[in-house]
């Protein structure tokens, strides 16, 4: 492996870990905005600006890009979380500078006001649906509640309003701020030459405008650690035919060293096979699912627990997870688990990494929020040191009794308080 790194003059950077004994590449633009950057009148512009993106350019419809990337084989998309928008590709080594040329162009769209009307209505409905599937919008409201008061509580979709409200000039503002060279890394990993990945990044993108440095400064998300808010939200689904509960707490965030403790924990006490919520409500049969998660984002982070059951067992399975909580305060969890949670962890991390796909991801997280670059080889040690008394040490600064409750579902009394 081999690490590369540059910067345009315009500021755009450029990195890579090459590997020649890959079999292919993958590359992505990793823009550092997504919706806690936006306002409450433009909330969803970044998750609307990357479903854009892939309406074409001046020069290229949405039909020539998209028969463009099946032509050249290449496996591309993009996603819009609440700190980056990413648009990225796989495919063959010797097709990589088309590729770039085509994303690239991507990141500079059209913005044609039919094809904005069009997609505005394909957002709407992706909004409708959302709330209409199981677990009915749940995932956002809870979010919404746990950091209110916060920018993480904004919506990566947006709402119904603003999104049938935004107007094709706040999109090319927001582009024009947000989209900037300097806020943006080129990532490429697995078979590439890195000269002339760099030439064509500069071919395709050199002539991307550098903001001034108040604009810059202006469009930097404010960062701040929070706790996060307590209580108890129900809503009713008549509709649902099961009950969904999540319970959100406090956990490390993306900046935090911790968070490789707060990933084990997860996997040991909610692991969708063999852990401590498996064992005592899915395999007995009471619960459907339930499982426990860490997200992470620049200046915070939340566990979260997902329940799901028959209505009529889902108090009792909240107080069975809640007595497992309650036992993570007795230093009850054992040498046993964690090193069977480490195996698990560590294959699915070498699983993950083994193609340049898995790679683009775990280098472009780690260079957006530490400006470093981590090898598997450093991913793998830092699972490996973990031990029990870290675990318990990061369970007494973030206990997981200590929540946010959200259900959602038929039930119209929920008692279990």
């Amino acid at each position: 492996m081999q690490f590369r790194k540059t910067q345009l003059d315009n500021g755009l950077e450029v990195i890579a870990e090459i590997n020649e004994a890959a079999y292919s590449v993958s590359f992505g633009f990793f823009v550092n905005t997504g919706s806690r950057n936006e306002t409450p009148e433009i909330a969803g512009v970044s998750h609307f600006l990357e479903h854009i993106a892939f309406k074409g350019t001046e020069n290229r419809t949405a039909e020539e890009v998209n028969r463009r990337l099946d032509e050249i084989g290449a496996d591309a998309n993009a996603f819009t979380t609440e700190e980056q928008t990413v648009f990225f590709a796989s495919l063959l080594p010797e097709l990589l500078g088309d590729a770039v040329e085509l994303l690239g162009n991507l990141l500079r769209p059209a913005l044609r006001q039919d094809d904005f009307e069009t997609e505005k209505q394909v957002i709407l409905e992706e909004i409708r649906m959302y709330d209409d599937q199981p677990p009915f919008g749940a995932d956002d409201k809870s979010r919404e509640l746990f950091f209110a008061g916060h920018p993480l509580a904004n919506s990566v979709l947006g709402t119904i309003e603003s999104v049938s409200n935004l107007a094709i000039d706040q999109v090319r503002c927001y582009l024009e701020e947000q989209y900037c060279p300097e806020n943006i890394v080129l990532i490429g990993t697995g078979r590439l030459d890195f000269d002339q990945f760099v030439r064509k990044a500069e071919s395709v993108c050199g002539h991307w405008k550098l903001l001034q440095n108040t604009a810059v400064e202006k469009k930097k998300p404010e960062l701040r650690r929070v706790r996060g808010h307590r209580g108890f939200h129900r809503i009713f689904k008549e509709s649902a035919a099961q009950q969904y509960t999540l319970l959100l707490s406090d956990a490390p965030s993306a900046g935090d060293a911790d968070r490789f403790v707060a990933g084990m924990i997860a996997n040991m006490i909610g692991d969708d096979v063999g852990s401590r919520l498996y064992w005592e409500l899915v395999d007995s049969g009471v619960a459907d699912s339930a499982e426990l998660g860490t997200n992470e984002f620049f200046d915070n982070g939340f566990f979260v627990t997902g329940l799901s059951s028959e209505p009529e067992y889902a108090e009792e399975v909240l107080d069975r997870t809640r007595k497992i909580y309650d036992e993570m305060t007795l230093n009850c969890l054992t040498q046993e688990e964690l090193d069977r949670s480490k195996n698990k962890i560590l294959s699915r991390l070498v699983l993950a990494n083994e193609r340049p796909s898995g790679r683009l991801f775990s280098i472009g997280g780690e260079w957006t929020v530490h400006r470093q670059y981590r090898t598997i080889r450093q991913d793998l040690e830092e699972i490996r040191r973990i031990t029990l008394d870290n675990v318990e040490a990061v369970l007494k600064k973030y206990p997981l009794n200590d929540h946010l409750l959200v259900t959602v579902g038929p039930l119209e009394k929920f008692d279990s308080l």
